[in-house]
């Protein structure tokens, strides 16, 4: 959930020189993802044991200024002081990610997203709610720790939930640190990279604006949900040919679209949806957690989509 007040997707936080040390000699941004991090930070030794706060501590010291004020990237449930028995990364911490790391024996859950159905996991407004209440009691009774990472994750440079996404898509070759996420392709036709996105990521369909025989190649990358004026200033900045985003505002980012192809301009959309547009970075931490926590059991799984088309 990338809203405005959050760091944007790509955003350079981390200084260029000083995270290329951190990650030794790599040869391009395709090694940095066989290697996420992986560099000269305390990692830690895999006959030793350690606690949830050890290993949140260790991912913050790799990226400066964190953790940042105001930050949602804290403890949903659980303490600090927890012993790790298994690490599974997710999206969200369901009801039925919960199950299945219990099964697992993994008493440490990193999402990328809200826990309890609000940016912030206030809670004082579920007080008297029966399925925050279950979900509460169920992470209580097994004594799991969850921790949200969601600002922290997306302030390394290169994002590392833009990371993923690239490595998920094939697309690491086409990223530069100077264009961000403006990516130039292969010259395609919007219906292809349409095609190509829902087998890459999975997606049994996805919504568009666009002719789909339009060609294709100044591409867009903006997952989640990084708001209507961010998405609607980047694409009137950068002229793509195609926006790709998480997910919109339908009287935001779409009424703008459609407008400027009443104006003339060569420009489509392509909405992914939030889930499908960021679960790579999950995928990222379990890279990250085998780097610097090499004793760690870390399994990733996939929540599913809440949502289903007919």
């Amino acid at each position: 959930m990338n809203q405005t007040q959050n760091p944007p997707p790509f955003k350079d936080v981390v200084n260029r020189r000083k995270f290329i040390a951190q990650l030794g000699t790599l040869a391009g941004t395709a090694a940095l993802l066989s290697s996420p991090l992986a560099g000269n930070a305390s990692i830690i030794k895999p006959a030793e044991t350690f606690t949830v706060g050890q290993i949140i501590d260790l991912f913050m010291k790799q990226v400066p200024g964190a953790p940042f004020p105001g930050t949602v990237d804290t403890l949903k449930s659980g303490n600090r002081d927890i012993v790790v028995t298994g690490i599974v990364t997710t999206m969200f911490a369901t009801i039925g990610i919960i199950e299945k790391a219990i099964s697992l024996g993994a008493n440490f859950i990193i999402a990328h997203e809200p826990t309890f159905y609000n940016h912030a996991d206030e809670t004082t407004w579920l007080a008297n709610d029966d399925v925050y209440q279950y979900k509460k009691q169920l992470l209580d009774k097994h004594n799991i720790a969850v921790w949200r990472n969601h600002d922290t994750i997306h302030s390394l440079k290169p994002d590392g939930v833009g990371l993923g996404l690239l490595k998920q898509l094939d697309w690491v070759n086409y990223y530069k640190p100077e264009t961000g996420n403006l990516l130039s392709l292969p010259p395609t036709t919007l219906g292809a990279l349409i095609e190509t996105l829902k087998k890459k990521l999975s997606i049994e369909k996805v919504r568009y604006i666009g002719n789909a025989s339009q060609s294709c190649q100044k591409v867009l990358l903006l997952p989640g949900a990084a708001g209507g004026k961010r998405q609607i200033t980047e694409i009137s900045t950068k002229k793509p040919d195609v926006a790709i985003c998480g997910e919109i505002s339908e009287w935001e980012t779409a009424e703008y679209v459609r407008d400027a192809q009443a104006k003339g301009d060569k420009l489509s959309l392509i909405v992914l949806g939030h889930i499908a547009s960021e679960e790579p970075g999950s995928e990222f931490m379990i890279g990250w957690l085998k780097q610097n926590v090499p004793g760690v059991k870390a399994t990733h799984i996939h929540p599913g989509n809440s949502l289903q088309f007919m």
